[in-house]
């Protein structure tokens, strides 16, 4: 196998790709089927022509909205090649958000399975109108066939050249696409260090960027197997790693948990995992995770725009971002003021002491040249790129050390009796209280003044849910102040979760306490929560009509 020489490092995706050129160790296993790495370049040679005839007028902008099936590898490395720019579509979006996202990023074509096929067929997709193609047909194999062995496309990209629109989750609006160019994509393989010997798992979606720089890229650098798995399990993780001797994993959001959900066994560490890339995950399930299965769970920050970017932190403290990279400057910000936040303080036990002071937003402030933009999106561009600086929309603070952590979203700050504070500390602490396994905190309307703070908390067993229990933990927590106590608990079996299994705030803060979920209220001026029942919540909404609030009502 020919490993990767960091002294003449790729400068394009197309690059990254004919590095593997005769390259015939084993490169792709999905299922029981292999490919070799050289094999793995022909067959996208021959997507690559096979783009290439059928290219359109208009921008080179090719939809695919597929499983992770080695279809999508294929069409990835073929893109490269040819020029084609590569949009991701997200399976999980339907109807009219899906087709927006089509004509959104100017997709000529969509490939697609035959699943998805008729129905996005009815869409009104603009230029990719009647080119909707199921690449599970024989009437595509056959094509891509005849041009197995074909020259590839000249000329190839440049470094500047666009070569992938990544969507954002959309969790605070509309999905944005953000701008990929072959250089950058060239660069982020790179920064993993994988080793041709390595075997990495991939199960996350490819539609996203956490499948793409931490898992698919850096083994199209490094030369090293890719195990693809179609989706996500949980109950066949443990199985597809054992089976593939996998080395490394990589995840976000909420996979972790579903892992350590799976019953144990005396099996739990055989296998040859060395490592777990799982940002968003949660210090309890890290934790958790490393006792059962002895493997750690590392976590850094990075974004699909890739203008601020934190290195892990040994040894920090729970919910830590990590470092910022030599000669980045990076800061947490208020972002009326733009004046720098206070450093972090905390007490013996590591608790935050300071939060209205230290919290403020996560910003880049020499960093905005490596954010290449969103596509179609001037005015999601121009809210990104202030002051010169970038404002990344995640909220944050800082210790003394530099190590920096997460204290939620831009539009996770609530405000109570004049005071604004973030969600993060206060789901921080409830994720510590006996029971629960996940919390989302999130602002729901005062009908007089400000927000009411509402925690959707799912329980490992929600029936037990125990409202006194709740009021005494909350009651001995030296860090908790008694302004973030939950008016509102909503318990709930499963937080909803987008879908790389990010917690999803949107649907919550849409219902409020709207819901079948059981609801608890606590009185003002009192730790003890009650029932809600439908009167109350019949009585809850009147009092939004009777104050005339209810433009308060939006989410």
């Amino acid at each position: 196998m020919t490993e990767a020489d960091p002294a003449h490092p790729a400068a394009t995706a197309a690059d990254l790709v004919l590095g593997r050129s005769g390259d015939g160790a084993i490169g792709l296993v999905f299922e029981d089927q292999t490919w070799t790495w050289a094999e793995v370049v022909e067959q996208s040679a021959a997507r690559a022509a096979w783009l290439e005839a059928g290219r359109g007028p208009g921008p080179f902008h090719v939809g695919v909205l597929l499983e992770n099936v080695p279809e999508y590898l294929f069409l990835l490395a073929g893109a490269a090649l040819c020029g084609a720019t590569v949009v991701g579509l997200n399976p999980t979006r339907r109807g009219a958000e899906l087709a927006r996202d089509v004509r959104h990023t100017d997709c000529q074509v969509v490939i697609t399975d035959t699943e998805r096929t008729g129905k996005l067929r009815e869409l009104q997709l603009g230029s990719a109108a009647g080119h909707v193609i199921d690449c599970s047909g024989s009437p595509y194999l056959a094509a891509v066939s005849d041009h197995l062995g074909a020259a590839l496309p000249c000329p190839r990209p440049d470094e500047q050249d666009l070569f992938l629109l990544i969507f954002t989750s959309g969790s605070t609006g509309e999905p944005k696409a953000v701008r990929v160019s072959h250089g950058r994509a060239a660069r982020s393989a790179v920064g993993m260090r994988f080793r041709p010997a390595d075997v990495l798992y991939s199960a996350m979606p490819m539609f996203h960027g956490n499948a793409l720089f931490a898992s698919v890229l850096p083994a199209w650098h490094a030369g090293c197997r890719l195990v693809l798995r179609r989706r996500f399990s949980a109950s066949a993780f443990l199985d597809d790693v054992r089976t593939n001797k996998c080395t490394y994993f990589n995840t976000v959001g909420r996979a972790i948990a579903h892992i350590n959900a799976t019953p144990p066994s005396g099996r739990d560490r055989d296998h040859d995992l060395k490592w777990v890339l799982g940002p968003e995950t949660s210090e309890a399930d890290k934790a958790a995770f490393t006792a059962r299965f002895g493997v750690p769970v590392i976590d850094g920050y990075g974004s699909s725009e890739n203008a601020v970017v934190l290195h892990p932190a040994t040894g920090a403290g729970p919910g830590a971002l990590g470092v910022a990279p030599a000669g980045a400057d990076v800061a947490v910000v208020d972002a009326e003021t733009l004046a720098e936040c206070e450093v972090a303080r905390f007490d013996a036990g590591g608790r935050l002491l300071n939060a209205g002071e230290a919290i403020g937003e996560l910003v880049g402030r020499n960093s905005g040249g490596r954010f290449e933009g969103y596509y179609n999106d001037p005015d999601a561009e121009s809210s990104r790129l202030r002051n010169g600086w970038y404002w990344s929309g995640d909220l944050a603070y800082r210790d003394g050390d530099g190590v920096f952590y997460f204290a939620g979203r831009s539009g996770d700050w609530l405000r109570v009796d004049s005071e604004n504070f973030a969600a993060g500390p206060v789901e921080r602490i409830l994720a510590r209280a006996p029971g629960v396994r996940g919390v989302a905190v999130y602002p729901v309307p005062d009908a007089r003044t400000g927000d009411q703070v509402m925690a959707a908390l799912e329980m490992a067993n929600a029936e037990a849910f125990d409202p006194e229990l709740i009021s005494a933990f909350l009651s001995d927590q030296p860090d908790f102040s008694p302004k973030w106590a939950p008016t509102y608990i909503r318990v709930v079996t499963a937080l909803p979760v987008t879908a790389t299994d990010k917690v999803d705030k949107r649907p919550l803060r849409a219902a409020r306490w709207r819901t079948t979920d059981p609801v608890w209220c606590r009185p003002p001026r009192s730790m003890r929560f009650e029932p809600m029942g439908q009167s109350d919540i019949e009585a809850l909404e009147a009092e939004f009509d009777a104050n005339g609030r209810a433009n308060l009502l939006q989410a």
